[in-house]
């Protein structure tokens, strides 16, 4: 799916470097973190501290039944990628566990940020392949590259980054993104952005094309809802029924959203997730 250009280094990231590779990463979410005890969570945990669960190898000591364990929130949340950049690259392999306090506090503090950006770079990439967004491609290498090179940044420099306002900066060219996709789609394309949504019943709704960005749709009744070409980015699809929806050509749709859902082995998905295990392994 990746357009050639002629500029390599403006080309969309590698995915398989915008997913979580636990196997690299020194458990960086389940340390520096924090979660309040929930239907999501079990317990309390201040930023900072690891997680009781958190085994001195960084790795879960109950991943194989977070869910049953009340630790949903876990199995929802993907850091895309930052956890191995920042253990492997930002810090060149140093592990939190074994060097001075400091280390870790500034580990602790880098991760959001790479976290934020890498999520930048999921968008940024998933647009470039979207035929539709073709008149802002050349704009959307640029914010890329930008993205990318900010990544590289040492730990102080990523420490005083003004994250918020490259997301705007970034936002502007999304937006865009979103009307010229959405524009190809027939009918009215209904504006739901940022919409109170939750526990709606909207089962079977014609919601192709929509603007959905930042809508509140948890637990909302989606079984059977046409989503096909709505733009998703940030809607919060906690418990949400996509039984049976189609989401054929929705775009900016993550996996930790997509996770954070119900759905079914009849519900369409978009190329650019993977449908989660447990919508069909009944737990």
């Amino acid at each position: 799916m990746r357009e050639h250009t002629a500029d390599p280094a403006a080309d969309p990231a590698d995915p398989a470097e915008l997913r979580a590779d636990c196997e690299r990463c020194f458990g960086l979410c389940c340390a520096a973190l924090p979660f309040a005890r929930s239907a999501d969570f079990a317990i309390d945990k201040d930023a900072g501290t690891p997680c009781p669960n958190l085994r001195t190898d960084h790795r879960c000591g109950i991943h194989a039944r977070l869910r049953e364990s009340g630790f949903s929130g876990c199995t929802v949340y993907d850091c895309f990628g930052a956890g191995q950049r920042v253990s492997q690259v930002t810090f060149g392999g140093q592990d939190w566990r074994t060097g001075p306090p400091e280390r870790a506090r500034r580990m602790f503090d880098v991760f959001p940020v790479v976290r934020q950006l890498h999520e930048l770079l999921w968008y940024l990439t998933e647009a470039l392949t979207l035929p539709a967004a073709r008149p802002v491609h050349a704009d959307l290498r640029r914010a890329l590259a930008d993205t990318e090179r900010l990544t590289a940044g040492t730990p102080d420099e990523l420490s005083a980054l003004d994250v918020p306002g490259h997301r705007q900066r970034v936002n502007v060219l999304l937006l865009r993104t979103s009307e010229l996709v959405r524009s190809g789609t027939r009918g009215r394309k209904k504006n739901r952005r940022g919409a109170d949504l939750m526990g709606a019943r909207l089962r079977g709704a014609d919601l192709a094309g929509a603007d959905l960005r930042g809508a509140y749709l948890i637990a909302a009744d989606l079984n059977g809802a046409d989503l096909r070409g709505a733009d998703l980015i940030g809607a919060d699809l906690r418990d949400a029924d996509l039984t049976d929806a189609d989401l054929t050509g929705a775009f900016f749709l993550t996996q930790p959203q997509l996770t954070a859902a119900r759905g079914s082995a009849g519900t369409r998905l978009p190329e650019s997730v993977t449908r989660p295990v447990h919508w069909t392994a009944g737990s």
